[in-house]
């Protein structure tokens, strides 16, 4: 970019708003991940205030889009896939791996081997996620996606008890742990990785289409279980049949990962791991200079804990909505394991499908406004729902299924555009990992084995409902506190646009724009020393007036 103001020249121009580049007419730069902002020198040098110019605005190429959203999206698709088909599989797994147990046994075992899984996320998370912050999204959630498809193969091959006896289940739970650690660093890096492409406009949306991918999988995984069961009999199901999802893993994992090759990291990333090399080079004789994971907590704790209600909310809702329901209908209320699948089966399609809808809605109206929708629906749904599955009808199981995905789809749909805007560049992909792990270890990915364990301790099928209802009250409260990021760049990157004429606009417009912050943008870059430039003083008024301080009411004096 065109450094044209220094500082020795507070008012020196950066560039006229209408034309590219800067004051020399320059043709100006795609994106700025290979020109970074210029930096304050040693503490205590003052800048004039930073103004955004052509070259800082990151025009996102089209072909690289498409490309970022197909890797993230087809991988993540086969990520879910994996863990879908051991939720509808969990019945027959119980009895392969705790013969001799009550029926009660096996789905409690079976579910609690689902739980071990999320015992290794945070783990993988924090690891996955600061090993992202570090090497690159691309090359980690390449990683994740081999480990997935491998652990599940292998579960496909696993001798069950009745061959190995007590070896058979410790085996599983080891390979449930790989799975885990290795998801602990999936839908952290897949989101991170597509907010840092998207175009701020539209970022609810294309976010979105990672759950979309997500939920498809759950669906595929519900679908290819279902025919098995309606071609094959019982006895086959249960000798040989319930291996053949996990070893089809193997070939679709080696799909999804060459579209996953195929894929760059963002140029935000690019841009300020440059910058961090820099910051890296001068904290290495600061002794005071904050460094590793104990820095992240201490100075995002708040972010973190909202981050961490909102995902603990939206994936108790979707975890009873997939991976709890097939136990649910057939050991609660009587279903056949063929119904149980099927029926949950259009209900995820249709709130698949709906997902892109609710995303391109929280570009629209707000990521806090659609979470609190979000959250609201959960808490006033989901009793009825409940009620419903329990009359015994396949329409009434039906309607209580769909009652149960409207929360899911308002939720799901802003978490992966919401929670990365919460952190910046540098601690995205590792406060993302903690955050979102942490929550679904303890609380979502869990939901199945609590929620199969409040039936049996209260006797009540109603008892799921009421967690339920408790879980997105806590979500409720953490929208609150939730900053609004629809339309803004996320911290530590510039805005991002989809065409030259939107950079030209954005830069034009800078000063009436309500979602451009300059804090956020240049940090100590926008902070002002002294006197104003004169091109300033209408923004300070105006940010002193949004500040409440007394002296917005008054007139400065220009510069």
């Amino acid at each position: 970019m065109n450094d044209s103001a220094s500082p020795s020249e507070p008012g020196a121009p950066t560039g006229a708003p209408g034309q590219p580049g800067g004051s020399d007419g320059s043709h100006p730069a795609q994106n700025s991940a290979s020109e970074k902002p210029r930096k304050a020198g040693a503490k205590g040098f003052a800048l004039p205030r930073r103004r955004l110019e052509f070259d800082d605005v990151t025009v996102v190429e089209d072909s690289m889009l498409k490309r970022a959203i197909g890797g993230t999206v087809v991988g993540n698709l086969m990520e879910w896939y994996d863990v879908g088909v051991y939720g509808y599989l969990a019945v027959v797994i119980g009895k392969m791996f705790l013969p001799d147990a009550s029926p009660t046994a096996q789905n409690l075992f079976s579910l609690g081997v689902f739980a071990t899984t999320f015992i290794a996320r945070p783990l993988g998370g924090i690891v996955l996620g600061q090993l992202g912050d570090r090497l690159g999204r691309q090359k980690i959630l390449a990683f994740t996606l081999l480990m997935m498809a491998t652990a599940t193969f292998l579960i496909g091959v696993l001798p069950d008890a009745t061959v190995i006896g007590w070896v058979a289940p410790i085996a599983l739970i080891v390979l449930k742990l790989v799975q885990g650690f290795s998801t602990g660093g999936e839908y952290a890096g897949a989101t991170t990785f597509i907010t840092e492409y998207a175009p701020d406009k539209r970022r609810g949306f294309f976010a979105s289409l990672l759950d979309m991918g997500s939920y498809f999988g759950f669906a595929i995984g519900a679908a290819f279980v279902s025919v098995l069961q309606l071609t094959l009999s019982e006895d086959f199901i249960e000798g040989f049949g319930w291996r053949i999802p996990f070893l089809v893993a193997l070939p679709l994992g080696a799909i999804a990962l060459w579209f996953r090759l195929k894929i760059e990291d963002s140029p935000t990333f690019q841009a300020a791991q440059d910058e961090q090399h820099e910051a890296e080079d001068a904290a290495a004789h600061d002794a005071e200079a904050p460094k590793g994971l104990g820095s992240l907590l201490r100075t995002y704790w708040r972010e973190l804990l909202v981050a961490f209600i909102l995902v603990a909310a939206a994936n108790t809702l979707g975890y009873a909505l997939t991976s709890y329901m097939p136990t649910y209908l057939t050991s609660t209320l009587g279903y056949d394991a063929v119904h149980g699948n099927l029926l949950t089966l259009p209900v995820l399609v249709v709130m698949s499908a709906c997902i892109p809808l609710v995303g391109m809605l929280s570009d629209r109206i707000g990521r806090k406004k659609v979470l609190f929708i979000a959250s609201i629906s959960g808490m006033v749904l989901s009793i009825p729902a409940f009620l419903l599955m329990m009359h015994g009808a396949v329409w009434s199981t039906l309607m209580g299924l769909a009652l149960l995905a409207v929360p899911v789809a308002f939720f799901v749909a802003n978490l992966a555009s919401s929670l990365p805007a919460l952190f910046p560049t540098a601690s995205r992909y590792g406060g993302m990992g903690i955050s979102y792990n942490l929550a679904v270890a303890l609380f979502a990915g869990t939901a199945p084995f609590y929620m199969e364990a409040l039936v049996a301790i209260t006797g009540s099928p109603l008892a799921p409902g009421v967690w339920v209802v408790l879980t997105s009250a806590a979500g409720l409260i953490a929208t609150v506190f939730l900053r609004e990021s629809a339309g803004r760049p996320l911290p530590g990157a510039m805005p991002s646009v989809m065409t030259d004429e939107e950079a030209h606009e954005l830069v034009a417009g800078q000063d009436e724009n309500p979602d451009l912050d300059s804090s956020d943008l240049f940090g100590d870059e926008a902070k002002v020393e002294g006197p104003l430039h004169p091109d300033d003083h209408a923004d300070e008024q105006r940010r002193r007036r949004e500040e409440g301080g007394a002296a917005g009411d008054k007139p400065m004096a220009p510069a």
